[in-house]
Formats: C-alpha cells, sequence, structure tokens
C-alpha cells in the first residue's frame, strides 16, 4: 500500500504571505504538487497528477490520481468538491485528458461541474490525452498555463520524456559513494556504504521505476535482489535487467534463482547455446545486443520508460561517458575508504567532469550522516 506521506512538501516554500493572484495560484498549485505524489509508485505509465479546487479564497476540494486505471485527480477533487464546484477554481498538475481511457475525459467532468477557471501546471504532451485545455476554452472555461510548470516537468520527467519519442528510456544513474568518491571496499570490512536510512529511501526511488539494471560485477560482488522492498509496494514489480556481455550471471545468484516471480532480462552478446539454455530454464530473458545503445533501445522498446541504473562502477561510468544519464543520485557517506576502491568517475573525459560540476541540483537530503544529492544531467 502506498505511503500517504509527500516525498516533497511543495508548500513549504509557498509565498502565502503575499496577497497576488499569482502568489496564490502558485500556492495552490504547489498544494496540488504535493498530492500528486501520493500516487508514487502506482499509477505508471499515467504520470502522478493531483489537483486542487478552491471557491473564493477556501479549498473545497482535493485529490490526486491514485492508481492506473482508478479515477483521475481531477474527478477526485470535483467529487470531494461536491455542489460548491460552481464557479470555483481547479488547480491541475498536469492539462486535463480529452479522450475515454480507462476512464471517461476529464475535461467532461470539469465541464460538468461548472467551474469557472482552470490553472494548469504543464501542457499533457501526448496526442492521444491532450486537446483539453482547447476543449475547455471553446466552452468558455478560463485556462491558464504555466504555474510551477518547471516543477511539474520534473515531477513526471520520465513521462514527459517518453512523450518525444527518445531512443532510449529516462535514466537515472544513483551511486552511494565514501567521502573521497570509492563505491566499494576492497578489504571486505564494509559490505555497506551509506546507512540503513540512504538504503530505505533506494527501496523509495526502486518504487518508482520500470527497471533496475546492474552489471555482472555487481551481480558477482553483491548477490543483490534487484526488487523494491520498501514502505511504498510499488503496483508492477521493476523489470530487473543485467548487462552481462556473456551471459555469465551464476545459475544460483538471486536475480536467476527468483526470475519467476520477478521478470529478469540479461543483454549479452554472442552468449554460448550453454549459457542461454540454463538462463531460459530458469526463466530468465536474454536478448542480445552488440553495445549499450542497442539495449537500452531494446528496453524502450519493451515499454521501459525510466530506468534506475545502480552500478557498479564500469557501467556507471560507461552511461556517463556515453551522456545517457538524465538524472544522477548520488548518496555520500562520511566514511573514507582505502585507495584501493573503485570510483565509478576515474578516466572520464574532463566534458563529463565538467558538465557533472555545474549540473543543476534537483534535490538535496539528510539520511542520517549521509547526504543524498540529485543532479539534472538532462533536462526534459
Amino acid at each position: 500500500m502506498a505511503s500517504k506521506q509527500p516525498i516533497l512538501d511543495y508548500t513549504d516554500r509557498s509565498e502565502r504571505d503575499s496577497g497576488s493572484d499569482d502568489a496564490r495560484d502558485a500556492e495552490y498549485m504547489r498544494r496540488a504538487l504535493t498530492l500528486a505524489q501520493q500516487g508514487w509508485g502506482q499509477t505508471a505509465p499515467n504520470p502522478m497528477v493531483g489537483a486542487v479546487v478552491v471557491s473564493g479564497d477556501t479549498v473545497v476540494g482535493e485529490g490526486y490520481h491514485a492508481r492506473y486505471g482508478e479515477p483521475h485527480a481531477e474527478v477526485v477533487a470535483l467529487k470531494a468538491a461536491g455542489e460548491r464546484t460552481r464557479g470555483a477554481t481547479m488547480y491541475v498538475t498536469l492539462e486535463p485528458c480529452n479522450h475515454f481511457g480507462k476512464t471517461p475525459p476529464c475535461t467532461e467532468a470539469i465541464l460538468a461541474a461548472r467551474i469557472k477557471r482552470v490553472v494548469i501546471a504543464a501542457a499533457d504532451p501526448t496526442a492521444l490525452a491532450g486537446g483539453g485545455a482547447r476543449h475547455l476554452t471553446d466552452f468558455g472555461i478560463e485556462v491558464d498555463f504555466g504555474v510551477e510548470e518547471a516543477a511539474a516537468l520534473e515531477l513526471n520527467a520520465p513521462f514527459f520524456f517518453a512523450a518525444t519519442n527518445p531512443p532510449r528510456p529516462w535514466v537515472t544513474l544513483k551511486l552511494a559513494l565514501s567521502a573521497n568518491d570509492k563505491m566499494n571496499d576492497p578489504s571486505g570490512e564494509r559490505r555497506w556504504i551509506t546507512n540503513e536510512l540512504s538504503r530505505q529511501e533506494v527501496h523509495r526511488i526502486r518504487a518508482n521505476v520500470d527497471a533496475i539494471a546492474v552489471g555482472i560485477g555487481t551481480v558477482r560482488a553483491d548477490d543483490p535482489l534487484l526488487t523494491a522492498r520498501g514502505v511504498i509496494r510499488p503496483r508492477v514489480e521493476p523489470l530487473r535487467v543485467i548487462f552481462d556481455r556473456n551471459a555469465e550471471t551464476p545459475p544460483d545468484a538471486k536475480v536467476v534463482t527468483t526470475a519467476r516471480e520477478t521478470p529478469t532480462m540479461i543483454f549479452a552478446h554472442h552468449p554460448t547455446v550453454q549459457r542461454l539454455a540454463a538462463l531460459h530454464n530458469a526463466n530468465v530473458d536474454v536478448y542480445e545486443a552488440e553495445d549499450l545503445s542497442a539495449a537500452l533501445r531494446a528496453l524502450r522498446d519493451f515499454g521501459v520508460d525510466h530506468l534506475l541504473v545502480e552500478g557498479g562502477a564500469r557501467v556507471a561510468r560507461e552511461f556517463l561517458r556515453q551522456g545517457l544519464v538524465d538524472r544522477l543520485i548520488i548518496f555520500r557517506s562520511p566514511i573514507t575508504l582505502g585507495p584501493d576502491g573503485l570510483s565509478p568517475f576515474e578516466g572520464l573525459p574532463d566534458a563529463v567532469n565538467q558538465a557533472m560540476t555545474s549540473a543543476r541540483v534537483v534535490r538535496r537530503a539528510e539520511f542520517g550522516e549521509d547526504v543524498m544529492t540529485d543532479y539534472a544531467l538532462g533536462e526534459v
């Protein structure tokens, strides 16, 4: 069951002391953005959406898209407002849909409720669902766009990115690093670099992605399960992806022995017939890909819009070197490891290091003594 706690409370940044119309619009939209996040891990392939209905200076209804296939945020908010919708203003984080899908068009519900004005953070980029604003204006409803647009785009970045028909998924690279940029402790004394709180946050992040990827080195060294096991359980368990050029993933690895419960995919290049047979018998799908770009194209074709890459150093370095990372999340521990530890940044071109140095910070948070920083290496 999804947590009801917001991931980011946008209302903390409100300008409620200001009496301007723009400030009020921004405040109500930030509330809608906070509500939207309650759908974390439950709405894909739909985006997370929040809505607030305001009559005068009073919030009379709120809602969010709780789960794929269930009512959209606008309908939930209108139902909560009841008869108080006539002449009210609706704030919604994404342009209301204008088509019949799993649910009827939200535009028709808004028209039936006699809403006077609709404030939208971001336009719907899809050809199927877009056009809602135009439909509303055709029936005399005042529509305003762009309030807190940057925050709305960031909240559903993989959704907006996918709408541009890219040849790959939106990629988030997650790294756990020591204070001196090492990813592992060769001495074997430390299995974990970061603390329990940081690992809980990683499970929360996993719950909102379509696939989780590592290299064969991580499988051998850590034998990870690569599932989302936090407070928020995803509606659909993320696909597990292993980059394993020679299909050498051990048959007793957890990703293999649990493949009948959680879908697992290996990308290899010219694997032997014997290894293919053993993996297929364990219900692991093996696909041939000559390079990383080919693997990412295949994942996009399989419907993966958001890929979380968790390492190790070689895989991380290659994603960074090829400019395939859109968001770089670093969990930095205060501990220092020896010089023999692996670093994902060694040998990268100067241009890549400069891009990381100048990247916009999307979010920064503390988890005990660990510090998490989310960098924007690509934009929506």
